[in-house]
This record gives structure tokens, sequence and C-alpha cells, in this order.
């Protein structure tokens, strides 16, 4: 009797132990592949170089740069620069009269410019003008000197080799004698015709504007801002 309860208990703690076994078995996780499968992209922490400082140097920045335009030598015809052309120099004059409703002027006016960029040019123009003012009723009429500086920006639009149209916008100072000084503004449009190896022949209207008293005269002082309009023709060279 007691041998077949020993043999009924080993066989009921056998079951037991193989039931746990079993339930082990059942909750184990298998060891991982050691290969390993890669999320994303790139590469193992292994595979890649140490960390490390980096001091590489600035990389150079981009400068603008200003076209370097100096005196041309020898434009004209047998040289390499055309008029027009950055770096010509022009030099002479013109010369020519100007009306309104209550005066005259004769004017000579001495420039001087360069082509900054092509067809672009910067003049510096002054000029000396006599004026006469008409009187009123029997009086008399009067007569005084101008003076005038203008800076002028004008382009020049080719037409052909030998003929460009040109517009400027003077603006500067005008003094009169026996008046204060004022502001002047002087735009004017006209041609350039090129004559010979470099001479250039400029005939241009224009309109005068002044902040500047014309002149006193016996029957009072024309009125302080005054507009004329009139005609000039300049001579000048270039180089």
């Amino acid at each position: 009797m007691k041998t077949a309860i020993s043999t009924l208990g080993m066989g009921v703690v056998m079951s037991i132990l193989g039931l746990q076994t079993t339930a082990q078995a059942q909750v184990v996780v298998p060891d991982p592949d050691p290969n390993g499968t890669q999320v994303g992209a790139g590469a193992p922490s292994e595979a890649l170089p140490p960390p490390r400082s980096d001091n590489d140097a600035q990389p150079p920045v981009a400068a603008p740069m200003a076209p370097g335009v100096g005196v041309t030598k020898q434009a004209g015809v047998g040289g390499t620069q055309a008029y027009g052309r950055a770096g010509v120099l022009e030099l002479g004059g013109s010369g020519g009269f100007s009306i309104s409703d209550r005066y005259n002027r004769f004017e000579l006016a001495p420039s001087v410019g360069l082509f900054i960029a092509d067809n672009l040019e910067i003049s510096v123009i002054g000029a000396y003008s006599r004026v006469h003012v008409d009187g009123q009723g029997t009086s008399p009429g009067a007569t005084a000197s101008e003076f005038k500086l203008l800076l002028e920006p004008s382009y020049h639009l080719p037409f052909s080799e030998v003929l460009f149209g040109f517009f400027g916008l003077g603006a500067g100072v005008k003094y009169l004698s026996g008046q204060d000084t004022g502001f002047a503004l002087a735009p004017r449009l006209g041609l350039n015709i090129l004559i010979g190896r470099s001479g250039i022949l400029s005939p241009s209207l224009n309109v005068d504007y002044s902040t500047v008293d014309v002149i006193n005269t016996p029957s009072g002082t024309v009125v302080g801002v005054q507009t004329s309009y009139g005609m000039n023709i300049g001579y000048t060279v270039m180089w």
C-alpha cells in the first residue's frame, strides 16, 4: 500500500515539474540575431569614427567688384574705343542763347565729361552768360552777368556709328551779379554728330530753371523763379 502511494506521489510530483518546465519553455525569449536588424539609413555606431572637434576654415565670401574705368587714350577713328564707350573723356564747350517773356541771355559754357559706363556720361559744365532784361514802358532795360556750375548725367543713344541722340539733366548753382546765389536746373535734349577722327558736334534744345532774381530794373525786380528756353551748339573732342 505504501509502495502504491509512493508511486502515485512520485507521479504527481513529476507531472507538476513537467508542467512548470513546459510553462517555462513557453515564456523564454530566444537569443537575438547577432547581426541585428538595421532601422533607417546610416551605419552602426561601432562602425563610425569617434567624435572629434572640426575647425574647418570659413569659406570666402563674394566681394562686389567696381569696374575699373580709366581714361581711354586715342579714342575715335583708328582707335579701339568708339564714342560712348566707358572710359572715353570728352572736352570742349558750347555756346547758345535763351529767351523768356522778360529777358534774353547769351551763354558760353566750357565742359568736361567722362563716360563712366557705356553710353552713360557724367559732365561738369561751367557757364558764363550775359543777361539783358527788357524795360517796361519808358523804363530802359538792364544787363547783368550770370555764372552757373552744373553737374550733368546724360545718356547717349547710338543711331549709327556717327550719330547719337542724348538727354542730359544738369543741376547745380547759379549766381547773378547783384543778386543772391540760387538753384539751377537745366535739362537738354540733342544730337551728337561725329566729325573727323575725334570731333563731336552737339546741337541741343534746353530749358533753364532758376530760383535767382534775374535783375533789378527801374520798374522793379523780375520774379525770382524764372524759366527760359534756348538753343545751344557745342563742339567737343574725345580722348
